[in-house]
């Protein structure tokens, strides 16, 4: 817990105990059990009021897609970087095309009803 050890939990409550002295040691013993109880109870109002304006469908959420820390800046930046692939627009559709046969002299051109 934070880093400490046994040794040095017991090292700080000595010297608490050395410190305060025998007369203000409950009271300060007392002020820390409140202050963890109101530290307690602010997390739990925390955790009512997340599941009351979630509603009913924050436990299927993926907490673990939601952490920044995933996300790779160097791969966003490169995939930033690189060329897009090339999307096809009109003017390749229409080089890709076979190209078109002339009409013979008298023939019609081909008519669509629908079309007009």
């Amino acid at each position: 817990m934070f880093g400490l050890s046994a040794e040095k939990l017991l090292l700080l409550v000595l010297l608490a105990v050395l410190i305060l002295g025998p007369e203000r040691l409950p009271y300060y013993a007392k002020q820390l059990g409140e202050l963890v109880r109101k530290g307690k109870k602010m997390v739990d109002n925390a955790q009512v009021q997340m599941k009351s304006e979630l509603g009913d469908g924050y436990q299927d959420l993926d907490w673990k897609k939601l952490d920044p820390r995933q996300y790779d800046p160097r791969r966003i930046v490169r995939e930033a970087l690189q060329p897009e692939k090339k999307t096809s627009n009109i003017v390749d559709r229409v080089k890709e095309r076979p190209p078109q046969r002339r009409l013979e002299f008298g023939e019609a051109p081909p008519f669509d009803l629908e079309a007009t």
